[in-house]
């Protein structure tokens, strides 16, 4: 188990806010990126999961809050549109080292810096974790705003029985039970295509909700 799992090396947040993500992630950059920035660290579901979803995308995607940028760049190889978008400056200074010819930008969840109605997909893997319930509606419009009529959002965070905060190895994040936030979402203009959940040996419960926007 990596040194961002223990609990020497969790940091424990009492607030929560953008701001105390931002500077939790800044400051364990470097070691986020080591520990889980290569493709190869990634689970061979999720792998098949978000290619087989990319392919399905005729135009422009972002990888939304892209952290150190491997998936934008896996994507990008395999031929996708894409761009990486995320808040942590370090994430993309590293992102932009590691992977020259893939594009990445700051920017945060709630203000993406794309235009209205341009984007034909949206991958948000493991980056509304974070968000907190009371804000969680002003991402997803963001998402909404961005997207064209029938374009595709990719979510993956942690699944749980009832939405409440946990300790994350970063900060504080969130678990949120797939019926919740599949109504959420289609409450927002989404229609649910397809739904996966796992549990994998010592770790917490996954969840992947495909969403389209509706025409």
């Amino acid at each position: 188990m990596n040194s961002l799992n223990t609990a020497e090396g969790r940091i424990m947040s009492t607030e929560y806010g953008p701001q105390v993500v931002r500077e939790a992630y800044e400051s364990r950059a470097i070691e986020y990126t080591k520990a889980l920035g290569t493709i190869e660290t990634m689970s061979p579901v999720d792998l098949a999961a978000i290619e087989r979803w990319s392919r399905g995308i005729g135009g422009r995607i972002v990888d939304a809050g892209c952290g150190p940028g491997h998936w934008t760049a896996h994507l990008r190889n395999l031929g996708a549109d894409i761009e990486g978008i995320d808040m942590v400056p370090a994430f993309i200074e590293g992102a932009r080292r590691c992977f020259p010819g893939t594009t990445f930008r700051l920017g945060k969840l709630d203000a993406l810096p794309v235009q209205a109605a341009s984007l034909a997909g949206i991958l948000a893997w493991y980056s509304v974790i974070h968000v907190s319930p009371e804000l969680l509606p002003a991402t997803i419009q963001e998402f909404v705003r961005c997207l064209e009529p029938g374009g595709s959002l990719l979510l993956g965070f942690f699944e749980g029985p009832q939405v409440e905060s946990f300790d994350h190895a970063i900060t504080t994040a969130y678990f949120w039970p797939v019926n919740e936030l599949s109504r959420f979402l289609v409450g927002a203009g989404f229609e649910v295509i397809d739904v996966q959940m796992r549990t994998d040996p010592g770790v917490r419960p996954h969840a992947v909700i495909a969403a389209q926007l509706a025409d």
